[in-house]
């Protein structure tokens, strides 16, 4: 690990020959340009059936997320349940009553197809999101289902803002949460914040994201949530850390993690052999090249919000304790804004950030996904 890679923007620019912050950096435009295309393809004419009884989003990878955000803003008060389907079929509920909505940034998702297919076939409302011209668009003709075109920034998992506006119109069209236009506008207005103080020529001890990315650099990242909001952000974070940084993490979400990750607190990658006894943990400096460590050590990552059930603010003030108590590394970071979309925006946004700036750290090239490449040329 190299900090002095993230010190200048001219070295940062030369390690990201694909451009991954550009189009991280595009997420405000995104929210933009997602809204009106929304709106041209008559999104809001989903309220004329009325309600379905359930809504089902098929993704798979970045493009799945959007279905783990539109769950999280629409919150537990929702009267419709939502699940996200990662995989070739579809729940065997799953009928004529409910909507079905297929989301492929490339449209050329086989699990995606599959279960679009399937839900033709069952006679669900459908909504598809997508590039334009592709199989799913193809797929939509023939079924007459609602179509959305979607344009890509490079790659899916930076294009999720993209794919995600109109989920939530979709969901605002139908009742099931309260997203008033001004809302999206303070929300790419929000990500354009973020942006600017993530931005390549920030030095890293005013960059939140570089000072992040630095001092994960080496550890076994647990990524908690301390809600269901926070919970789907904490899930984006490890994705992203795996895609962009090509590196380990763990997803969690309290109450839960509290009944079994936090005893990796006291495991093999607790504590790297150079910490302190618990109780004495002093500042670390997070320009220290951790490879040198004989073990590298557990990161507690804590992704909180402002709306939280009293005792899981409890559960999480107590983890955190926990864990610097062990000599554990904490890292936590809160959620900004008032409405969940801006909330979950802020925690992704700053996350997105992170995990570039990280694989920029270690000599990864955060772009390209080989090894996701070559798997599905062995199965094809």
């Amino acid at each position: 690990m190299n900090p002095g890679r993230l010190e200048e923007a001219e070295k940062i620019e030369a390690a990201d020959p694909g451009g991954m912050l550009r189009q991280v950096a595009s997420s405000a435009a995104q929210v933009r340009e997602a809204r009106r295309a929304a709106a041209e393809a008559g999104v809001d004419g989903l309220a004329e059936d009325g309600r379905p009884r359930a809504i089902v989003v098929a993704g798979m990878g970045g493009s799945g997320i959007s279905g783990d955000v539109l769950a999280a803003v629409c919150g537990i008060g929702c009267p419709v349940p939502m699940t996200t389907v990662r995989g070739y079929r579809l729940p065997g509920w799953v009928g004529a009553a409910d909507l079905v909505i297929a989301v492929s940034c490339s449209g050329e998702t086989e699990e995606t197809l599959a279960l679009a297919a399937e839900a033709a076939r069952r006679g669900c409302r459908l909504l598809f999101v997508g590039a334009g011209g592709s199989p799913l668009a193809d797929l939509a003709e023939q079924t007459r289902a609602l179509f959305v075109p979607v344009r890509s920034v490079g790659q899916p998992r930076s294009t999720l803002w993209g794919l995600t506006v109109p989920l939530l119109l979709a969901a605002r069209s139908l009742g099931l949460t309260d997203l008033p236009d001004a809302v999206l506008e303070s929300t790419a207005t929000l990500l354009e914040d973020v942006a600017h103080r993530c931005r390549p020529a920030s030095e890293p001890f005013v960059n939140p994201a570089k000072r992040v990315a630095l001092d994960l650099a080496g550890d076994v990242p647990l990524v908690w949530g301390s809600s269901a909001l926070a919970g789907a952000a904490a899930h984006r974070l490890t994705c992203q850390l795996n895609e962009n940084a090509k590196y380990p993490a763990v997803f969690g979400e309290i109450p839960e993690a509290d009944h079994n990750q936090v005893m990796a607190f006291d495991g093999f990658f607790a504590r790297t052999a150079s910490s302190p006894e618990p109780g004495s943990l002093d500042p670390e400096d997070f320009f220290r090249d951790r490879s040198d460590d004989p073990e590298h050590g557990l990161h507690l990552v804590m992704l909180s919000d402002i709306d939280e059930h009293p005792q899981v603010r409890k559960r999480r003030e107590a983890s955190v304790a926990m864990a610097r108590d062990r000599g554990v590394a904490v890292t936590e970071l809160g959620a900004e804004g008032a409405h969940p979309l801006e909330r979950i925006a802020s925690l992704i946004a700053l996350g997105d950030y992170v995990t570039v700036y990280l694989a920029i750290a270690l000599g990864v090239d955060p772009t390209p996904v080989p090894a996701i490449q070559e798997l599905k040329a062995r199965i094809a």
